[in-house]
């Protein structure tokens, strides 16, 4: 990420014009100040334009990896420059939603830009009798994935993303389907 000196970029507030008359007619007071106009525009320019550089809709794409590790997106920048803004952008819903089927649902294809499916609720179990042996562990949840342009999907990558965005205690299990589940695969 850089914003350095952009050529030929004017500056809104030109320091020679707001010297003394005595220097109004000087010639190397002008030259003088117009060079340090030249290396302060880039500043001004990103001052003037600080909303648009926190706003991940319109932000300049180098900008979006700090942008979202302000609202802790691991940013990947194999992922298209629109999906990157609406992960930066959607940041916080999705944190908000993290543990749930739709954060899960929304992870998925935000990140890797397949469908989801989600079965079963993972449960939770406890007792209420001290020193009881441990109750069965709960139900598993079934995570069914299939890619949105008939492309292929990368089980590693879903794998990362489900244990990311599911309760440590609930046991995940994934298949990744070659398209849309039909009524027989339990839908």
């Amino acid at each position: 990420m850089s914003r350095a000196a952009i050529p030929g970029l004017p500056s809104r507030y030109p320091i020679g014009g707001h010297l003394p008359a005595l220097y109004a007619d000087d010639d190397f007071a002008q030259r003088f100040t117009a060079g340090l106009d030249t290396v302060l525009a880039p500043v001004f320019a990103t001052l003037d334009n600080l909303p648009a550089y926190l706003d991940p809709r319109v932000t300049p794409a180098d900008f979006l990896t700090w942008l979202g590790s302000w609202v802790g997106v691991a940013d990947d920048p194999a992922w298209p420059v629109e999906r990157r803004r609406e992960a930066v952008g959607r940041a916080v819903e999705l944190h908000r939603w993290r543990g749930t089927r739709r954060g899960l649902v929304e992870a998925l294809r935000l990140a890797l830009g397949v469908h989801a499916e989600v079965a079963g609720d993972g449960a939770a179990v406890w007792s209420t009798t001290p020193g009881a042996d441990l109750p069965p562990p709960p139900a598993e949840v079934l995570v069914r994935v299939w890619p949105e342009d008939g492309g292929r999907v990368d089980p590693d990558r879903v794998q990362e993303v489900v244990t990311v965005m599911c309760p440590v205690h609930t046991v995940c299990r994934l298949e990744v389907l070659p398209g849309p589940p039909t009524d027989d695969e339990g839908r």
